[in-house]
This record gives structure tokens, sequence and C-alpha cells, in this order.
């Protein structure tokens, strides 16, 4: 690691030190290779703790650098975070953590996330998940929310323990309520520029027909939140709607973690969405945000998804 970045752990650190109050030990730099592995590395803040149960924020350290680097000051790093942690504080989120081995109480704040099981397997290592090929359908609890940002921290196998649940049916719960925390929505781009309060059509309502594309350009499928809406077509009802809709089966476009395009299998063929997959992920996708490069397939008949040969 190089000296510039160390210095800059160490002086943030003692900065954070200052203006917490904490104590040396409740400040300190994880490694990402460090047990348990994380995605990069962090700065772990130990805020409180109650009961046996921490309040921790962790910064992603070397994102905070790079931002240094490009002429945002330190002063301005530290304001950050303290306004972080204080959304943090306010959101209750010490007194649900106190609540995660009672699975009555939390079980309408569970949910599903997509991930890529290859670059995330050190961190899946201990979580909860059904595999869709590469890609992981993982369980999380919501931690809390503030000023629009959701916390949250994903279901570790003691807890399915604790809870002393059937997995499937803490799964089906949870994509449940991952539906009714950010419905699924069909977005229509031209509407997108030229509207900006458009927040995407309701495709899932029964008693109205909904026209769906059917053509190439197919249809951009994500949630209201239109965050991590990737997994709006695994969540009950979608696929099998889409399908009707169409009247057909359907390819599956992963273009991020926040959306994916559906393609009527009449339209167009695995290896042409394949190539404008790696495209569109090579030129508009942030590394954080990308889910796949496989082309998956809904089977009307069967009910069940695949890779597309």
């Amino acid at each position: 690691m190089e000296n510039k970045y160390e210095f800059f752990v160490e002086q943030l650190r003692k900065e954070l030190l200052d203006a917490t109050g904490y104590e040396e030990k409740q400040i300190y730099y994880k490694k990402k290779e460090d047990f348990p592995p994380t995605e990069d590395d962090r700065l772990v803040l130990k805020c409180s703790e109650a009961n046996g149960k921490a309040e921790i924020c962790a910064l992603y350290i070397r994102e905070l650098y790079l931002s240094y680097k490009k002429g945002r000051s330190m002063s301005e790093i530290v304001k950050a975070v303290m306004d972080r942690m204080q959304r943090i504080s306010k959101a209750g989120i010490l007194k649900k953590a106190g609540d995660i081995n009672d699975y009555g109480k939390i079980k309408g704040d569970l949910f599903i996330r997509l991930l890529n099981r290859e670059l995330h397997k050190a961190e899946l290592n201990d979580a909860i998940y059904r595999e869709m090929g590469d890609i992981a359908m993982v369980l999380y609890i919501c931690m809390g929310e503030a000023d629009g940002c959701m916390t949250s921290m994903k279901v570790k196998k003691y807890m399915l323990e604790e809870w002393g649940m059937d997995q499937n049916e803490i799964f089906d719960k949870a994509l449940l309520n991952t539906y009714f925390f950010s419905p699924p929505r069909i977005y229509c781009w031209e509407k997108l520029v030229f509207n900006p309060s458009y927040s995407g059509d309701n495709f899932m309502n029964l008693v109205s027909d909904y026209s769906i594309r059917t053509d190439a350009l197919g249809n951009c499928l994500s949630t209201t939140k239109r965050t991590n809406g990737a997994v709006a077509v695994f969540l009950p009802g979608v696929a099998g709607r889409i399908a009707d809709l169409m009247n057909d089966d359907f390819y599956i476009v992963f273009t991020s973690i926040h959306e994916a395009m559906i393609h009527s299998v009449t339209s167009t063929d695995p290896e042409t969405l394949r190539q404008v997959l790696e495209e569109t992920v090579y030129e508009t996708t942030p590394p954080e945000d990308f889910l796949t490069f496989q082309i998956y397939q809904y089977d009307r008949d069967t009910g069940e998804f695949c890779l597309a040969g």
C-alpha cells in the first residue's frame, strides 16, 4: 500500500477521534483481506454498544482517499462522516440490532438483493442466499432508513439457526417483502427523458391491459425506487405476468444490479444480447453495480429460469 494512502488513513482516523471523542479502540483500520473479508478496505467506527450488540459505521476508505486526491479537504470528509453517523443514529439501528435474534420482530424487514456470486465470494461465505447461475439472491435485513438512505446487513447462518425457521419459508417472506418495499415497474426511455416525475408503468395491475414491447428494443424492468431493482424479475408473479403479456418466453439482460432489459425470445437471440450487454457494462455500468455477463431466460411453460443457450 502506498505511503500517501497509509498517511491519509491514519490522519482521517486521528481527525475522527478528535471529532467523536471516541477511545482509540473504537476507530480502527481493517484491510479487505482481514477476517471477515470485505470488498475493500474499511475504517470502522464502533459507535456504541448495548446488550452485547455494537453499532458500527464502516467507511469505504479507498473511496474517501480518491475523493481527497481529487481536492476534497479532510475537514469536508470528516463533516460528511459525522453527518452520516448522525443519520444512522436517528434511524434507530442499534435498537434493531438488538432484535435480530427474534424472527417475529424482524420478519417484516427481510428483503432480497442480487450480487455476483464470484465477485462477492468471500463475503457470501457466511451469508444466506439462493443461487441462480452466477447470481446470488442474498437475504438482507433492513436496519433503518434516514434521509432516503437504507442501511442493511446480510443475514448470517447463525441467525437462521437462532430463528429455528425453514430457510425456504424465510426466503419466500423476504421476496414478498421486497415486492411491497419497492414494487416492480417497467420504464419507457422516452418518458424518462421528457417527464422528470415519471415513476414507471404498473404492468402488474391485473385489471388493466398493458402494452408490453415485443420488438428487439425490449423493456426496462426495475422497481419504484430504482435501486437494486434487478431483483424485480424474481419477485412473486412478475415473470409469469411478463410472459403472459408477451405471450412468449423471454430473455433477461441484467445491465446492472439496478435494472434488467426484458426481450421476447422471438424478437432477438442470446448472442446479440450478450454483445450488447458487454458493450453496455464496459461503457456505462460502474464496477460496483455490475451483476453478470450471462443472459438468462424464463420458460413460460415450466415457470423456471435458466441460462440462455
